[in-house]
């Protein structure tokens, strides 16, 4: 008596790499979000359903070119880069603008609209 068939897999319908990860190869044990809780169908938007089912082997890829990590390895050994510059930047202070000079006398007139008779000038 033979086997029942398994699960499907992706290199029964497509040709596949040679070296391709059995993640790739078998779409059922993808184990992900893909539960659709009951939400309103008013706001339901076609992606939302099509990302609510797990993949197929028709939507698997066929082929997979990992990338390199020689980066981040150097990044561990050594770290990333860090500015140890100075900054010379003038930041512009919300509170006091161009408009309004203070002066160390001027304890209370710190902003223009708690002054009614306009900013401190006083330079």
């Amino acid at each position: 008596m033979s086997e029942p068939p398994g699960p499907p897999r992706t290199g029964d319908y497509y040709r596949v790499q040679s070296d391709l990860p059995g993640r790739f190869q078998q779409p059922e044990t993808w184990r992900g979000g893909y539960r659709s809780r009951a939400r309103n169908p008013l706001y339901r938007t076609t992606n939302q359903t099509y990302g609510s089912r797990p993949p197929t082997v028709h939507e698997m890829p066929t082929t997979f070119n990992g990338v390199s990590d020689k980066f981040s390895e150097a990044a561990i050994k050594c770290g990333m880069f860090r500015n140890n510059g100075l900054n010379t930047h003038i930041e512009k202070s919300y509170v006091t603008g161009t408009d309004n000079l203070i002066t160390a006398q001027d304890h209370l007139n710190f902003h223009r609209s708690y002054n009614m008779n306009g900013p401190s000038h006083s330079a």
